[in-house]
């Protein structure tokens, strides 16, 4: 009798019940695409189902050999390190499993393409005549507290540029490392294009893409010289769905190797040297499944900038001018 296989779509979780819906309908249409497989899925955190509940789910249904991926763009602390931690716990309880990891998406030909679809279709929609070098472009990624998953949000900023022949482009992000979107914007305003176009280069919606486009909203408002366009994210986009469905077989085929030259808990990273070998935890138990809105109500931020971090080593640059402290004195101004 053939082995059976399975797949475990990792999610991160969100306390924004649209972003958790997004994630929902993604992982249905995967399902479609992976018809040879079984399929489940779960969250990391803040909303269910929970990851080991998707394993049990398989496990309940006769699958033994289990292929996780993970549902992030880049390899930073919860793909390399809080989801491993709950897929390893699982495998240690119940040692008949063999259960695998992909890799993350990535910097993949694929994804640049649906992101060059999503810019375009953001400027097609646009009004008035202004001509692509006279736009910017504005890549928006989560942040981290990982220079190596940072760095990869540049490199597609560059990759996009490039192909899309704009006249400029610049990067920042949502969360935790710098620049953050309002002083990133602020200083895009200064540099003399028509149009400045902002990207956020995420997988669904959620409090970050809100906040992204809120902010964007706020310089609009402070610039009105300057034409803003809000880009759609990835989201469901075919390409996307395409290059899941290859990590997938990449770990059927015994080739799901992750990037582990540029991890910060391997190697020595400039500016993260005191972070090699920390021990492998996740640092989600205390929110993992207990729900979206307003049921998330035990006092304390989990959006990701990072007033609170789930215990992981602190971001040496924490206090860098255009970082979180850039959120820190919007909330005490009142305009957040």
């Amino acid at each position: 009798m053939e082995e059976r296989f399975g797949v475990m779509v990792c999610g991160h979780g969100s306390r924004d019940e649209e972003a958790v819906i997004e994630f929902l309908n993604f992982a249905k249409k995967l399902k479609k695409k992976l018809l040879q497989y079984e399929l489940d899925w779960g969250f990391l955190e803040f909303a269910t189902p929970v990851i080991k509940r998707g394993l049990d789910s398989l496990r309940e249904k006769g699958i033994r050999e289990i292929m996780s991926i993970p549902v992030m763009l880049f390899a930073a602390g919860h793909a390399k390190n809080d989801i491993p931690s709950v897929l390893n716990a699982y495998q240690a309880q119940f040692p008949e499993l063999s259960i695998s990891y992909g890799r993350e998406l990535g910097i993949d030909l694929k994804l640049i393409r649906a992101a060059g679809e999503r810019v375009k279709e953001a400027i097609e929609q646009a009004d008035g005549n202004i001509s692509p070098e006279e736009t910017l472009l504005m890549v928006v990624g989560r942040g981290s507290s990982d220079p190596d998953a940072n760095s990869n949000v540049s490199k597609v900023t560059r990759m996009l540029w490039e192909g899309l022949g704009l006249g400029w482009a610049e990067t920042a992000y949502s969360g935790v490392t710098f620049p953050l979107i309002k002083p990133g914007l602020e200083h895009a305003c200064r540099l003399g294009f028509k149009r400045i176009v902002v990207f956020p280069y995420f997988l669904f919606t959620g409090i970050l893409v809100k906040r992204i486009y809120q902010y964007t909203d706020l310089v609009a408002a402070e610039h009105p010289e300057i034409q803003f366009v809000k880009s759609f994210y990835l989201n469901d986009h075919p390409l996307v769905l395409d290059t899941f469905s290859e990590r997938v077989e990449e770990i059927r085929n015994g080739v799901n190797n992750m990037n582990c030259k540029l991890c910060k808990y391997r190697e020595q990273f400039l500016g993260f040297e005191n972070e090699v070998g920390l021990r492998q935890e996740s640092h989600h138990h205390h929110v993992e499944g207990i729900g979206t809105g307003h049921s998330h109500s035990h006092g304390h931020s989990h959006d990701h900038d990072h007033t609170h971090d789930h215990g992981h080593h602190p971001y040496p640059h924490a206090d860098h001018p255009l970082g979180p402290k850039t959120l820190e004195q919007e909330s005490s101004q009142g305009n957040h």
